[in-house]
């Protein structure tokens, strides 16, 4: 009886690679090799199998039925293989490897590029890859070892650490106050410019809440328009720090930038609710054991940022 050559068996774990994320490109950048690589091994193993295993279109990449059956009986052990050999190299001394993380835009450049120097300094054998995106990442299907996200819970198939706590903030120019006048309720907010993310609804609200005493809490959704759309705090600081409008930003963004000839709080005693997060996360997928580099880069995050980003 004839046995697979080893080299197919690596070849079977590419296919398990080229499931998840669903990309020649992908799956070469996380392995490492060529794309030209990737698609040669796919199609040797398709000929070692005898039936295709992989359905390509013009946009994407999909799995046959055999594919599919074949992904699923060794995904499993592939993925054992790699936590066993991921924990036998954390019996190592000094913590070592690669890192991918991604974050967002403004928070990275902000306040986690200022961290980094301090942390490979003290951890010469890690390396870091530092993605910076707005965009909600697949952990997973993209090859990223932890994100950074502001959100109100993590997802439960996920390992969350909590770095440190986060608000949102109503903003203003003084000189945009004076010129169209100070909101006394945020009812008052659908009479101005409001400078607003993106997002894939035509309409967009924003939602506060105080607290009344005996009587709880009163909420208030109020509908807002404005000028500027963007997907980024940081275009959206400099709209309201030129005048624009009233902006909704998180407090790492807009912090720095508090004072009576910058940013004004507006409507400091409602607190906005549901659009960014209350904390800032670390987050994984889930797995029994997180690699000793992972760990020490969220250990370092969580000193670098445990002041948050309000002055006490």
């Amino acid at each position: 009886m004839a046995t697979l050559a080893t080299p197919v068996f690596s070849d079977l774990h590419l296919l398990t690679v080229l499931a998840q994320t669903r990309s020649y490109t992908q799956a070469a950048r996380r392995l490492g090799v060529s794309k030209a690589s990737v698609s040669m091994r796919i199609a040797e193993l398709e000929r070692a199998a005898g039936v295709p295993l992989v359905r390509r279109t013009t946009r994407s990449v999909g799995l046959t039925e055999a594919g599919q059956q074949l992904v699923d009986e060794t995904q499993g052990a592939f993925t054992r293989i790699e936590q066993s050999f991921s924990g036998i190299k954390d019996l190592a001394g000094t913590p070592r490897g690669l890192v991918r993380v991604t974050a967002p835009v403004a928070l990275g450049r902000q306040h986690i590029a200022p961290a980094l120097a301090g942390f490979l300094t003290s951890f010469p054998d890690i390396r870091l890859e530092l993605d910076l995106t707005d965009r909600f990442v697949n952990l997973a299907q993209e090859g990223f070892d932890l994100a950074i996200r502001h959100t109100q819970a993590p997802p439960d198939t996920h390992v969350a650490w909590v770095l440190c706590e986060t608000r949102s903030l109503l903003v203003a120019s003084s000189e945009y106050l004076r010129r169209r006048g100070t909101p006394a309720h945020p009812n008052d907010l659908a009479a101005h410019q409001c400078l607003l993310y993106l997002r894939d609804a035509a309409g967009q609200s924003w939602s506060f809440e105080r607290e009344t005493g005996r009587k709880g809490a009163e909420r208030v959704s109020v509908p807002v328009t404005g000028p500027l759309r963007a997907n980024n705090s940081e275009v959206l600081r400099e709209g309201v720090l030129g005048g624009l409008g009233i902006g909704l930003l998180p407090d790492f963004t807009a912090a720095q930038h508090l004072g009576p000839h910058q940013l004004v709080r507006v409507l400091p005693q409602w607190q906005p609710r549901g659009f960014f997060g209350e904390r800032l996360y670390a987050i994984r997928p889930w797995a029994p054991q997180v690699p000793r580099a992972v760990q020490c880069f969220v250990d370092h995050l969580r000193q670098s940022l445990a002041r948050g980003f309000l002055p006490a």
